[in-house]
């Protein structure tokens, strides 16, 4: 028989901290808190096991679960000495949830479970309390009758309100006739006629009696618990967090102790440590005469823990310190004792009932980026923890937060939302909104913070977004050209935010209802995907001084290395300052594209759309100065360092011009008509540009234009030498499928290779040739890919959506949906997918080593950047990563602990 029920308590308890995927992470520190012999009320522990089962059944508990709640809640009434249900000494429970990662306010919680007409007057005789107990029942009422029967039942409320907003106004009302500033003035005579009419409310608002049976109370706030799992505000959360589905959520049934039971009675929450500075000090708020959901509700201003951490808002208030020393004396040798055994700062949850502490909660805190780096390091410094626990201590994805502004959480709280869309760049911008590049550059070079906002952005929209504070476009996924352009230069970007409605004639953008014209102003929260109306305050984000300290510490245990996509000379100096140790993927196209590239975006037009070899070879000849110069700055930048430099690579349809004057530059350039340049530019497009003529394809068609960008290389690279310095360029072909399209290419490179040693009198110009696997047949037949390339990097993103079958700027319209309903788990161009992409990445490593044993391998995707792609990566065997500049801290922190987690 399945068990289903772990107890915890003063002389019982089963399971401890190790059980946190069947107990929860609140059920398995409770248990672990007994253990310690800390003051827990009594209780027991529903498995998340049972809430999986209770869904497979439809919604109905496992046969056996009523009698083994009952035995265990006798175990409770002995350790107690209170009886469920009874007349004179009840027992009352609270019914929390747990999940075995902290969820914090996304599930559901009752509390006083027990309360009705047979054990009021016991509970009121027992305690000499009667406003108390009046007090816990009506919050019981409010609780169960918004989370047991209407949310967990699904009732749609008819004027849309709700049923506890609906008795919230009953009570303010009753405060406001009767002139009552706080809830604990209400007489004791109001709070039983507010009792009553809440009954009736109810019964007249969802159709049904509230339960007097506390045992009918019980069984349905499991249920309305196991039910929160799949709330809408807890699957979000999963979605946000990569939490999966199918871990559920336990139950926690526990003995209430009360705070409401007047001025020796009390509640609070507490953090061993500041969240938000990572300080070694005792933080935390508390309540006196109240229970924990006045604490977070924000009803009431809460005091101070103690006199260290008075702010403005709460220095008038006596701390606990102050109030209750003793009680603070022991809550602070628990805060001691708690923080030396979990080695980690604990987020505590404590009631004092009647001048006794009980603990009701335990957990890891959640921090900010800054304060998680304080504390590790902190903690490492205080002995608490080794090097390697420091280093894995911090979530690789929270770096980001202190390598970009970001925009205030306190000021976002009350920001009116315009729109959502995908997180594509992070940190937080503010600016104007402008409708165009060209816009975009002039408002900039006023002095104006602007925001680009586009239908989806193009080569051609580049200046703009790089004078634009932030990118905001309507389409486009996570790889889209907005999204990889903007994560390279660390700007605020979100994309996808299908919600905007783009109007180019009016240059007004719609959300709804509202319309917001050119000049207006917002915000962007690029590491949530949030855009705001007006504008919000920033934080600084200015790199802790302890970071490069911790970096330094975290590179001692990786074994593989991170490289940067880049670029630009500048690109790759932002790279090495973010200890990048080469780069990974240079795209040789977006030197077109970049800042002063006017006259080689021409001559790059001028080669694309002519006819004869002789023109396209006078356009090469013409361009080949400008991609020297361009391939040289950066390898001087790079001096020492690899740089795996891709040929020529996007369709060319992209790069022909599409404004009238530019079509007539080039017409005067090749001596045709303007309409001829149209005529030409339209046989240049094609029904999938994605799999179409470019990469390699375009090599073998034209081969003067891989002799063109490999003589670059090679001769930017002898300069260098000639000077001293020591380039290490390696060749990478795009697109490729099968083996012979590198050996063509081969001979093309070896060619000039030795052309290059003749004219600059070099014995040796070192390279590397190789390839990048994007295709899912290369993948397969890679061991005949490595007779002729000395290296592979997976170009994941276009792997991914060979893979799928998904066009990766589309993906917006749809994606959303695919992971609200669980049919992905996340978006497989965020997070690299590890049962399929994963698969041929692994096939071609082991075939490629086969041929190779010496090969190098490399991903040069966005997933370089994602700390769940890069421990992949390394199990996978790979040498390198490669991603955007400002990821390269993400992508060698994962690496280090993908190593340290992996036994390296």
């Amino acid at each position: 028989m399945t068990k289903y029920i772990y107890e915890f308590g003063p002389r019982r308890t089963e399971g401890d901290a190790t059980r946190n995927d069947l107990l929860g992470g609140k059920g398995a520190n409770l248990a672990e808190m007994a253990r310690l012999g800390l003051p827990v009320p009594a209780g027991f522990t529903i498995s998340t096991e049972c809430c999986n089962h209770y869904f497979e059944l439809g919604g109905r508990f496992p046969d056996t679960l009523e009698d083994g709640i009952l035995k265990a809640l006798a175990n409770v009434e002995n350790e107690m000495n209170m009886k469920f249900g009874d007349r004179e000494n009840p027992l009352l429970v609270s019914c929390r949830s747990g999940a075995r990662s902290s969820m914090p306010g996304m599930m559901e919680t009752v509390l006083n479970v027990g309360l009705c007409s047979k054990t009021i007057p016991g509970l009121i005789q027992r305690t000499g309390n009667e406003w108390f107990v009046y007090d816990a029942y009506r919050r019981l009422i409010m609780m169960y009758s918004d989370v047991v029967m209407e949310k967990a039942d699904q009732v749609i409320s008819e004027d849309g309100m709700g049923i506890r907003l609906n008795l919230e106004m009953m009570m303010n009302n009753l405060k406001n006739d009767r002139g009552y500033e706080n809830d604990t003035d209400i007489s004791v005579d109001d709070l039983k006629g507010l009792c009553d009419r809440f009954k009736k409310k109810i019964k007249e608002y969802l159709k049904t009696d509230f339960p007097d049976d506390p045992y009918d109370q019980l069984m349905g706030a499991v249920g309305a618990v196991f039910k929160s799992w799949y709330g809408k505000r807890a699957v979000s959360y999963r979605r946000i967090e990569h939490i999966p589905d199918s871990w559920g959520t336990a139950v926690n049934v526990q003995s209430m102790v009360f705070g409401n039971m007047g001025n020796t009675s009390a509640t609070g929450v507490a953090f061993s440590r500041d969240p938000a500075t990572g300080e070694d000090k005792f933080y935390g708020e508390w309540l006196v005469n109240a229970q924990g959901e006045d604490v977070v509700a924000g009803t009431r201003t809460p005091n101070p823990l103690n006199n260290d951490t008075k702010n403005r808002q709460n220095k008038h208030l006596p701390s606990l310190e102050e109030a209750m020393p003793d009680l603070y004396a022991q809550l602070f040798e628990i805060r001691n004792r708690l923080e030396s055994h979990y080695k980690d700062m604990q987020d505590i949850e404590f009631t004092i009932q009647e001048g006794r502490l009980y603990m009701l909660q335990c957990r890891n805190g959640k921090r900010t980026a800054t304060a998680a780096l304080n504390m590790a390091m902190d903690m490492f410094d205080q002995g608490m923890i080794d090097e390697k626990t420091m280093v894995c201590r911090l979530d690789p994805r929270v770096l980001d937060d202190m390598l970009h502004p970001i925009v205030d959480p306190a000021e976002e709280q009350k920001a009116a939302k315009v729109a959502e869309g995908l997180p594509a760049g992070p940190g937080g911008a503010w600016g104007e909104i402008v409708f165009t590049a060209e816009d975009a550059v002039q408002w900039a070079k006023t002095g104006k913070n602007v925001i680009l906002i586009r239908e989806e952005t193009n080569p051609e929209d580049i200046e703009g977004m790089r004078a634009a504070s932030a990118i905001l476009t309507a389409r486009g996924g996570m790889t889209s050209h907005a999204a990889l352009v903007a994560r390279g230069w660390g700007k605020c970007c979100i994309v996808g935010a299908g919600a905007l409605k783009i109007n180019m004639e009016t240059r007004q953008v719609r959300a709804g209802t509202r319309v917001f014209n050119e000049g207006d102003v917002f915000t962007l929260n690029g590491t949530k995907g949030m855009v705001y109306e007006g504008r919000l305050k920033m934080k600084d984000a200015t790199e802790n001084s302890r970071f490069k300290q911790f970096m330094t510490a975290a590179d001692k245990y990786r074994t593989m290395q991170v490289r940067t996509n880049a670029d630009t000379p500048e690109d790759a100096r932002t790279a090495l300052e973010f200890g990048a140790q080469g780069i990974g993927l240079f795209r040789t196209e977006h030197m077109f594209y970049g800042a002063d590239s006017d006259r080689a975006l021409f001559l790059l037009r001028k080669m694309i759309l002519s006819q004869s070899r002789d023109e396209r070879q006078q356009a090469l000849d013409e361009l080949f100065p400008h991609v020297k110069k361009e391939i040289y700055e950066t390898l001087k930048v790079m001096d020492n360092l690899p740089v795996t430099l891709r040929l020529l690579d996007p369709p060319l349809h992209e790069f022909v011009p599409q404004s009238e004057k530019n079509q007539e530059e080039i017409a005067r350039a090749l001596g045709i008509d303007p309409e001829e340049v149209v005529r030409r530019s339209v046989l240049l497009k094609e029904s999938n540009p994605m799999i179409g003529h470019r990469g390699v394809r375009l090599g073998i068609t034209f081969p003067e234009i891989t002799r063109m960008q490999v003589m670059a290389v090679f001769e930017a690279s002898a300069q260098l030498i000639q000077e001293g310095g020591s380039p290490l360029p390696e060749i990478m072909v795009p697109v490729t499928c099968n083996e012979k399209e590198l050996e063509f290419t081969r001979k093309i490179v070896e060619d000039c290779h030795g052309q290059t040693l003749e004219t600059y009198g070099l014995k040796t110009l070192p390279y590397l040739f190789g390839t990048m696997i994007e295709i899912p047949r290369a993948a397969l037949i890679a061991d005949k890919m490595a007779e002729t390339a000395e290296f592979f990097s997976f170009g994941t993103n276009d792997l991914t959506q060979m893979c799928f079958g998904f066009s990766r700027d589309d993906i917006g319209s749809f994606m959303n949906d695919y992971i609200d309903n669980a049919i992905l788990a996340s978006d497989p161009f965020e997070t690299l997918d590890q049962e399929a992409v994963g698969s041929l990445i692994e096939i071609s490593v082991e075939r490629g080593k086969k041929t190779r044993p010496d090969i190098k391998l490399g991903i040069c995707g966005e997933h370089g950047g994602d700390s769940a792609s890069v421990e992949f990566c390394h199990r996978a065997g790979l040498t390198y990563v490669s991603c955007s500049p400002y990821r390269v801290p993400i992508a060698r922190l994962a690496a280090a602990q993908a190593a340290i987690k992996n036994g390296a």
